[in-house]
């Protein structure tokens, strides 16, 4: 995909609060790593919520699909504790705990049964896995966050019948 970010997040999603430098330093503070550039440009423009409608195409199966894993929205930054919002980074810490998933992961999207997460495992500089935790399903999905934006197809592109 030739990527556009202004046409990365779906209008009809939800205002949220803007982004700013004190939200990031929160993050990356509560969450001890730094986040991608990448991807703090996309939460500038919208701090979360629905996109709209993304897939990446994978050789690997995993419990999703056959050939792809979604991306229908994205988590931003918000104040609030941990837990108590819908789509936000810093919950990564509660659902870690409350999931199981490894450690020094960053949760992107999800539902609890499965994540797509910013997966600092390796070091600084965070891969993407696909980790469904009812089924201990753990795969490496790009190299880097810029990998996997870079990646994304429309999600008219497969037949999804797997939700």
């Amino acid at each position: 995909m030739n990527f556009d970010a202004t046409n990365f997040w779906d209008s009809a999603s939800t205002p949220r609060l803007p982004l700013t430098k004190e939200l990031i330093s929160l993050a990356e503070t509560a969450l001890g790593v730094k986040l991608p550039q990448l991807l703090l440009d996309l939460l500038a423009i919208q701090n979360g919520g629905y996109t709209r409608g993304f897939v990446f195409p994978m050789s690997q199966k995993t419990s999703w699909a056959d050939n792809h894993v979604p991306l229908a929205d994205m988590f931003g930054i918000l104040p609030e504790p941990a837990g108590t919002t819908v789509l936000n980074l810093l919950d990564s810490i509660y659902l870690t705990g409350e999931w199981g998933l490894p450690e020094k992961q960053v949760t992107l999207t999800g539902d609890g049964h499965w994540f797509i997460t910013l997966d600092y495992r390796q070091g600084s500089i965070p891969t993407i896995s696909w980790i469904d935790t009812e089924l201990d399903e753990d795969v490496a999905v790009a190299n880097s966050f810029e990998e996997f934006i870079a990646g994304l197809v429309p999600d008219s592109e497969f037949d999804d019948d797997t939700e």
